[in-house]
């Protein structure tokens, strides 16, 4: 691996002694780690993430696409330094918060803040169409109640009228972090692609800031170590932007870096990739005084929910169409809120997506599946094995014939891995095409 002599440069300026470790640990393999669901207490024994407590270090890289579990949303395979999040969130947001994850695909740190938000909503966002389709299926899979999953431009939230307790921005960089996992990011990076990161990413705090209301927290983090797009832009945002800088407790054997503002992960110095996080508190909105609400032009569409659909939950919710198919579910507490969000913004999922209604036929959804408040023992269940369970993902047809006809809720390790229905002459694979497994 052959790193370009300009970042082997900037390294040796800001490392010093420690550049030559700091390069050795970038060739050497990456660690494997995992975040844990609580659909399923798995990994016990594993060595822990210290930072996280649902996080686990793997002593190797399993094939994860072979694992149902994987798929039923056990666990989230995530880089262990960006579950710091837990910590910024556990230190600076109270649990009960609106907050937006403004770069969410593909997941990772929004099921760790919808878990933590045990009584608050989370909007997650994706500005690429692609990629915020991938998000809202990892959400899904993740079975949490308090999501949001939209795909729009940060200024769409400034102009909505949505205002947040905190914003998470991990902001689109030039990936030095990444090297050793992507070495097209080594081909890509130049000193010139640098600053365009570093510019892109203020024009994305600056259009996002009117959205943070004053006191709210701004989570900013980079998978990059240059100090234009971490350091800089941070001292940028309270200068320009009118916030103050908020220190996170942290054990000294975490073996975390600070420069004066924001922590480091260093490979040579914590088990992770490459990671640069900083929690700031937004102290002024005299920048932004004034906040036009976007005018919601699009005509509501009210359908009445079929009935018997509450009885498919474990729990008590607001049951609402949004149009005239999809029914979704969201906790009473948050239905206002949610419902806002999804009348302004461009929504792919929200809440449970329980069912979808196709003339006088109400189909379950993937979402009521996977979600931890579908009401078990309400439709027939079917265990299958590991075999069935992959051929079931894969999208493959196989016959069941000891369950009733109807629809029927296929488990694998006791999980819920999605729908099949049984016509009696044949068994119906339900499992969506877009995120069946492709290659295995």
């Amino acid at each position: 691996m052959e790193f370009p002599l300009a970042f082997v440069e900037n390294m040796r300026n800001l490392l010093s002694d420690e550049c030559d470790a700091f390069l050795s640990a970038l060739m050497s393999d990456a660690s494997v780690s995992v975040r844990v669901n609580d659909k399923l207490s798995l990994f016990g024994d594993k060595k822990p993430v210290p930072w996280c407590p649902d996080g686990y270090y793997l002593p190797e890289r399993p094939s994860f696409t072979k694992d149902p579990l994987f798929h039923a949303g056990a666990y989230y395979v995530q880089e262990a330094s960006s579950m710091f999040l837990y910590q910024a969130l556990k230190q600076c947001v109270p649990h009960d918060a609106v907050v937006l994850d403004l770069c969410a695909a593909p997941g990772g740190k929004s099921t760790l803040a919808s878990q933590y938000l045990s009584r608050g909503l989370l909007v997650a966002n994706e500005i690429v169409r692609s990629r915020a389709y991938i998000l809202s299926e990892n959400i899904q899979k993740w079975g949490n109640d308090n999501v949001v999953v939209c795909n729009n431009r940060p200024a769409d939230f400034a102009s909505s009228g949505v205002i947040f307790d905190a914003i998470l921005v991990d902001a689109p960089c030039s990936g030095e972090g990444m090297f050793r996992k992507d070495e097209g990011a080594i081909a890509e990076w130049s000193p010139a692609n640098v600053h365009m990161c570093a510019e892109r990413q203020r024009d994305i705090l600056t259009a996002i800031w009117p959205a943070l209301k004053e006191g709210g927290i701004l989570v900013y983090s980079t998978c990059t170590f240059n100090q234009e797009e971490d350091e800089e832009n941070v001292r940028w945002i309270m200068e320009e932007l009118g916030a103050e800088y908020i220190s996170l407790e942290r054990e000294e054997g975490w073996n975390i870096t600070t420069y004066g503002v924001g922590y480091r992960f260093f490979p040579h110095k914590t088990q992770g990739e490459g990671l640069f996080m900083a929690v700031l508190r937004k102290v002024s909105d005299d920048v932004f005084a004034v906040r036009k609400q976007k005018k919601n032009n699009r005509k509501q569409v009210v359908v009445a929910v079929p009935p018997g659909l509450s009885e498919w939950l474990a729990d008590d919710y607001s049951l609402r169409m949004d149009d005239a198919t999809t029914v979704r579910a969201y906790p009473k507490g948050l239905a206002n809120e949610m419902q806002r969000v999804v009348e302004n913004m461009r929504v792919l999922s929200a809440g449970i997506e329980v069912a979808e209604v196709k003339g006088k036929s109400v189909v379950p959804q993937q979402g009521l599946a996977l979600s931890k408040h579908i009401k078990r023992g309400y439709f027939p269940e079917k265990e299958l094995s590991e075999e069935d369970a992959l051929r079931y993902l894969r999208g493959e047809a196989f016959y069941i014939d000891d369950v009733p006809n109807g629809y029927v809720l296929l488990t694998y390790q006791s999980l819920p891995i999605g729908w099949g229905k049984n016509l009696g002459s044949r068994f119906n694979n339900l499992y969506p095409n877009e995120w069946r497994i492709k290659k295995m």
